[in-house]
């Protein structure tokens, strides 16, 4: 199993020092990160990447709302192969129509990712789960209407803060799902609540065995109260464990 660490979980220490931040990102363990807004960073991120021996196999940018062929370009730069949209606010999801328009939009970014080589993928928030079109959640319904191309990556945290089960969502989605998000807590709307993987009220690891399709577990916490590296370390060291744990017993 592969983890990765979504960078956003680090914001604030990328603001004021972002190649030290990268450092000790790789000294705590992960060799792979998931970066977000990597147009305005590329540069100086691409350098830090590669002085520390990390690989960023996906990463989160807006692609229905800024310029796709820079966003394209530098994730071809920094070897980003899977660009996810991370964000779609709750108004989208309520009516059919709409998710149809935001699905064909999402199509028509992955046509474009293609000539660069890059797969397009979506990440989900509670509210595609709270809603309800034609009998299913919202994201079932959306991925119904997405091109063979096109991945998920299921923010299984908030499906659950949704008041969906991840690990039947995960079912429900099947092979489309190539990465997930892993964080823990008590399942609020609260961020600064949420908890390192295997402290709070997700079931870690049966989640990350429902996604069969899975390529890689990108670690993230929105906020946290705590110290958040105590937290990314104590994340990956309960996943490489319970990982380790599962191998031998396989």
């Amino acid at each position: 199993m592969s983890y990765s660490l979504q960078l956003y979980t680090l914001r604030n220490a990328i603001s004021e020092d972002l190649p030290g931040t990268i450092k000790r990102v790789a000294d705590i363990g992960f060799t792979q990160v998931e970066p977000y807004n990597f147009v305005a960073t590329a540069k100086e991120l691409g350098a830090a990447l590669k002085e520390n021996g990390l690989t960023a196999p996906s990463g989160h940018a807006p692609l229905m709302s800024q310029d796709q062929d820079e966003i394209f370009t530098a994730a071809r730069e920094l070897g980003i192969s899977t660009v996810i949209d991370p964000f779609l606010p709750a108004e989208h999801w309520q009516k059919a129509e709409d998710i149809q328009a935001t699905a064909e939009k999402l199509n028509q970014a992955a046509r474009k990712g293609a000539e660069y080589g890059i797969r397009v993928g979506y990440h989900n928030h509670a509210w595609e789960l709270e809603s309800i079109i034609d009998g299913r959640t919202a994201l079932e319904y959306f991925e119904s209407l997405l091109d063979p191309e096109l991945v998920l990556e299921v923010d299984t945290y908030w499906v659950a803060v949704g008041g969906q089960d991840p690990v039947d969502i995960l079912a429900k989605l099947g092979d489309r799902v190539k990465f997930i998000h892993i964080k823990d807590g008590p399942l609020t709307t609260d961020n600064k609540a949420q908890q390192p993987a295997g402290q709070g009220k997700v079931p870690v690891m049966d989640v990350i065995a429902a996604a069969t399709s899975l390529e890689v577990g990108v670690v993230e916490f929105d906020d946290y109260a705590g110290d958040i590296f105590e937290g990314i370390a104590e994340s990956l060291a309960f996943l490489n464990s319970n990982t380790a744990a599962e191998g031998a017993n396989a």
